[in-house]
């Protein structure tokens, strides 16, 4: 998104548009991205949990070995190639033994994450944005502009690297950010 606003930004340098009025244009289209994002979390969460409602109710009507065919497929590659026949058989029995859930697939705390993607996604153009506020000079609050984008894409790359458990989660923050300055150039060759 920040990508999206320098590029938006810079074809208002080229006389196309008022510089603020392109801005605001972007924000309103993160706006609309950030309800996409957490609309799109909300079904890929129903789609998820109906996923599993459905295999639950197969294993319990399957035999033992069709069930555990079932779960095997259904674990993470990781798991599945640790998970020996008796915790695939533990899976099983305390799948049957459990009660097929009647809750609504969404719940309460999946719209409050839905709204806190929302936020995010928004929140997260405003500091790009700010530099055009701050300032008349187009060419200064671009500059700024791009500067802000690159280092939040930095922290992000750190913040990732660590969620990922690299052993050097700096790296990964300058490589995002070279990710990111590449980025914005090709935005800029393509006339964005």
């Amino acid at each position: 998104m920040a990508v999206t606003i320098v590029g938006s930004i810079s074809i208002a340098t080229a006389g196309q548009a008022e510089v603020r009025t392109v801005a605001i244009a972007a924000l309103g289209c993160n706006l609309a991205w950030g309800l996409v994002d957490a609309v799109i979390y909300l079904v890929r969460t129903a789609t998820e949990r109906s996923r599993y409602r459905v295999l639950g109710r197969r294993i319990r009507g399957e035999d033992a070995a069709t069930a555990h065919r079932l779960i095997a497929r259904a674990l993470p590659e990781q798991l599945a190639a640790i998970a020996g026949p008796e915790t695939i058989e533990d899976l099983r029995k305390r799948l049957v033994a459990k009660p097929p859930s009647n809750r609504a697939l969404l719940r309460p705390r999946d719209f409050l994450e839905a709204a806190a993607i929302f936020a995010l996604v928004v929140l997260a153009t405003l500091p790009v944005v700010v530099p055009f506020a701050l300032t008349d000079s187009v060419a200064l609050a671009l500059l700024a502009s791009q500067i802000v984008t690159v280092v939040m894409l930095f922290v992000l790359g750190v913040a990732l690297g660590r969620y990922a458990g690299h052993p050097r989660p700096i790296q990964s923050g300058i490589v995002m950010a070279v990710f990111g300055a590449l980025l914005i150039a090709v935005v800029k060759a393509l006339g964005g």
